[in-house]
């Protein structure tokens, strides 16, 4: 079972107020695939182990741009809840989101994966 990261939702998948994640990559994700949530997957240094969170199962997946969120503000609103992120606008939502991202914009095409907690 692959794994799949949430370093810096890590709160929000564990209290469930999260079934959205935006990746780079992913471009192999179709609905159906089942997956291991865990705290962190890579740079664990020697001997580090990975926390594993509990499974998730996809049930949407698309590619979109992220300034999709700031484009249509409803729908950024929505996916900013979705994101667990209740109380942050789209805009601070998609800056977040590129500051734990190197390399990328809004301009960036992000692969948007939808989830149901096993």
């Amino acid at each position: 079972m692959r794994n799949l990261s949430f370093m810096l939702t890590g709160p929000q998948f564990l209290d469930r107020s999260k079934d959205v994640t935006r990746r780079i990559g992913w471009l192999f994700a179709k609905p159906g695939d089942v997956v291991m949530g865990v705290e962190k997957s890579q740079g664990l240094g020697k001997g580090g182990k990975i926390n594993p969170y509990g499974p998730i199962q996809f049930t949407n997946v698309r590619r979109e741009p992220l300034r999709r969120m700031t484009d249509d503000v409803l729908y950024g609103t929505s996916e900013c809840m979705r994101e667990g992120f209740p109380d942050m606008s789209p805009e601070e939502f998609v800056a977040f989101w590129c500051k734990g991202h190197r390399g990328t914009s809004p301009e960036s095409i992000v692969t948007r994966l939808e989830y149901k907690y096993l």
